[in-house]
């Protein structure tokens, strides 16, 4: 939950500055855990914020931990067949094949504008500090927000085993921003992805996303893109499928039936895996020559972003 560009960093939920000495940091969360408690009349949501900013920075050695760790540069994820890791794999589990660069155009577009707006085109020392993440207007946050949402679906994914085939960042459209986050070719079906951060919580109506860090529809140009891929390349998809971070959907896996003619699913991060296993109900399975015929077809036709 504070590992967002959108989110409140844990000195934020406390309502202190980033220097604060531990004393005034102690006495802050003090305050805080009774102005948000339930029993006098706090949030219950808030309440828990505030225990796990605790947590996060409420001793020394936790906080000096945070404080190292907590930027947004940090292991991206494969960037397909060539990419090669930087030392030696401890698991060697044959991983599902990958094609394309999960968040590579949100990861460009935002060091694009985080150096224009902070470095005027100079070279920043770590333009992923999350002082300067955070402190960056919204709409470069949500670029970065975006690319480590489609960077952990692709560690899932690729998780998932040498059954699976995924395509990431593929282009749906003229427009470069035209695009589906991920093609996945699994035994249970072919879906489009769309991975999400909107640094908080969303509720579907009538099929379409809705919140107060929504900007138009995401679930529509999701379905719109899918189309453009399965007309190039002359493919049935099962289904698209939303993905959110846990936080910010109120059941794990939210099955919202034909959408715009497609099968449609609002799933949490966590859930993914085995939704991808199980598939939408309804949807065709893959099998046998088929999936290979798919696979063919989608490697012939796809474009990237």
């Amino acid at each position: 939950m504070f590992d967002s560009p959108l989110s409140a960093s844990a000195y934020e939920v406390l309502g202190v500055e980033v220097t604060v000495t531990d004393e005034a940091l102690r006495r802050a969360y003090r305050l805080r855990l009774r102005q948000t408690h339930p029993d006098t009349g706090g949030d219950a949501a808030q309440f828990i914020q505030v225990q796990r900013a605790w947590d996060l920075v409420g001793t020394p050695d936790a906080r000096a931990a945070y404080d190292r760790g907590h930027g947004f540069g940090q292991d991206p994820a494969p960037r397909g067949n060539d990419w090669r890791a930087p030392a030696a794999r401890t698991d060697t589990r044959p991983r599902a094949r990958s094609t394309g660069q999960p968040g590579g155009r949100r990861r460009e577009q935002f060091l694009a504008l985080i150096r224009e707006w902070a470095g005027r085109g100079a070279e920043l020392p770590d333009p992923y500090d999350p002082a300067l993440v955070r402190s960056a207007p919204i709409e470069i946050r949500r670029l970065l927000a975006d690319a480590l949402a489609e960077e952990a679906t692709a560690r899932i994914v690729g998780d998932l085993g040498m059954g699976y085939t995924v395509w990431h960042d593929v282009a749906a459209g003229r427009h470069p921003d035209e695009k589906v986050d991920h093609v996945v070719l699994a035994p249970s079906g072919l879906y489009g992805l769309l991975s999400e951060d909107l640094g908080g919580p969303v509720r579907v109506r009538r099929g379409e996303l809705v919140g107060d860090a929504v900007a138009g529809a995401p679930i529509a140009d999701l379905i719109a893109g899918i189309r453009t891929i399965a007309r190039e390349a002359r493919v049935r998809f099962g289904g698209a499928i939303v993905v959110l971070p846990d936080d910010d959907v109120a059941a794990p896996v939210e099955q919202l039936g034909k959408v715009r003619g497609m099968r449609t699913a609002l799933v949490a991060r966590s859930a993914l895996a085995n939704v991808l296993r199980q598939g939408i109900p309804g949807t065709h399975e893959i099998g046998g020559n088929e999936i290979f015929d798919v696979r063919t077809r989608l490697n012939r036709a796809v474009r990237f972003a």
